[in-house]
């Protein structure tokens, strides 16, 4: 018995050790092999300051919208409604999202809505959009801008990412890089 407690005190404090600090130095040292130490990636524009891998609220017309976030954009912490896809509450807030979309964009049919424009990421803090959530806005900021049709697809082809490695996930558009790209046209 005693030789079993001794045991687990030992195992205890080795794993408390382990998890504790082996493990979060070696994160820790990972990290600073990352792009500016993994602090994210901060993009500098007229002053301000936000980060290309946290997502960021944009409502106006004239702006490519994000996907939705279920934590208002609040880097301290992310987070999903945790509500089912049957949830009466849940499927009244997406209906809403709809809704306003719709509303703002005339020209696009329910069923041509991409689904991460009214559905928030499982964060709350998803930068991207897929190529087509940015290419069903482009009447509204084509109309908001008075941009040609043909420069706003060359400014998000411009501004697609390619799945990792060429084949771990979807093409992408960084919304905040694109409206700051956007911003940038003459």
């Amino acid at each position: 018995m005693k030789d079993n407690l001794i045991k687990g005190i030992r195992m205890t404090v080795v794993l408390l050790v382990l998890f504790t600090v082996v493990y979060p130095l070696f994160v820790w040292a990972i990290a600073q092999l990352a792009p500016n130490n993994g602090k994210g990636e901060v993009v500098l524009y007229n002053q301000n300051k936000g980060y290309a891998n946290i997502g960021q609220s944009f409502t106006a017309d004239k702006y490519f919208w994000g996907r939705p976030s279920a934590v208002d954009y609040n880097a301290a912490g992310s987070g999903a409604s945790n509500k089912g896809a049957s949830n009466e509450e849940y499927l009244a807030v997406v209906q809403g999202r709809i809704d306003t979309f719709l509303l703002k964009n005339p020209t696009i049919k329910k069923a041509d809505l991409p689904v991460d424009l009214v559905t928030a990421s499982g964060s709350g803090l998803d930068p991207n959009i897929s190529v087509a959530s940015a290419k069903v806005q482009v009447a509204r900021i084509q109309k908001a801008r008075n941009i040609s049709y043909e420069k706003l697809i060359v400014l998000i082809d411009a501004n697609t990412e390619d799945p990792l490695f060429g084949v771990f996930g979807p093409q992408k558009v960084n919304v905040l890089k694109l409206n700051i790209a956007l911003d940038q046209l003459k």
